[in-house]
């Protein structure tokens, strides 16, 4: 039991290590901004303390490929008035935002192992969701033609909460499909039932955020866009461990 204790603490201490000392060489490169690092080591530590090298990983992909859909055309979108702030530098709340719900259930898996399975199938989902997101945004404000508002089908400019487009939405759908993948080939999730569970989870989920947004983000002063973004991850994740739980599993037992 004490070898056990000092070999958990020793492992976690090592992933605070490794955070910080990559951030300190890492910390100029124009993906977050200085507090943002901060707070990606602390979500780092925990990540690698929980779900080891292939979630922390995982969570690198999505932040870079992230970072540089955000980065397509951003001069067009900045003189239209609808890029991401900071150049679209990650903040603290940006971090958390889309990373809370992943991380809540990497460390439900790490101290609730019997159903560490079901906890990364959310965790999967919820970062398909995330970057299904930034894939729909960025490139539905700089390639989309068309935009509709989702409630109404009423056309509204590109940047409006809850607008959508086909572009968008096309990318959107590839953005869950890229990071499904990125998911399956780290040996987080396996089986194909399960990568449908992922896609469709993180894209729907996607939907349902920008409902929310046309219907709430702009009638409550609260409710803020990275608050948005932590329930559509929670939507994902809960969506992907239902379907997997209450249909897909009895096919895979």
């Amino acid at each position: 039991m004490i070898s056990k204790f000092i070999l958990m603490n020793s492992s976690w201490l090592n992933a605070f290590l490794i955070n910080f000392i990559l951030i300190f060489f890492a910390q100029n490169l124009p993906f977050l901004t200085k507090k943002g690092w901060i707070h990606a080591g602390i979500l780092g530590t925990l990540l690698l303390g929980a779900s080891g090298w292939n979630g922390w990983i995982s969570v690198c992909i999505y932040l870079l490929i992230g970072t540089l859909v955000t980065k397509i055309g951003y001069k067009n979108k900045a003189s239209r008035g609808i890029a991401e702030p900071r150049g679209g530098k990650r903040g603290p709340e940006n971090v958390w935002g889309s990373a809370a719900t992943g991380c809540s259930l990497a460390l439900l898996s790490y101290f609730f192992p019997e159903y560490s399975l079901v906890f990364m199938i959310g965790f999967a989902s919820s970062f398909a969701a995330k970057l299904s997101d930034t894939f729909a945004s960025e490139i539905g404000k700089r390639f989309g033609k068309k935009t509709f508002l989702i409630t109404t089908f009423k056309y509204v400019p590109p940047g409006t909460e809850g607008a959508v487009s086909l572009e968008g939405s096309i990318a959107g759908l590839v953005g869950s499909a890229f990071m499904t993948f990125v998911m399956i080939k780290l040996s987080i999730i396996s089986g194909l039932y399960v990568a449908i569970i992922v896609l469709f989870s993180g894209y729907i989920a996607t939907i349902l955020e920008s409902y929310i947004g046309a219907l709430i983000q702009n009638r409550v002063t609260w409710m803020s866009n990275e608050l948005v973004n932590s329930i559509q991850t929670t939507l994902a994740a809960l969506m992907s461990i239902f379907l997997y739980e209450s249909f897909f599993n009895y096919y895979l037992i």
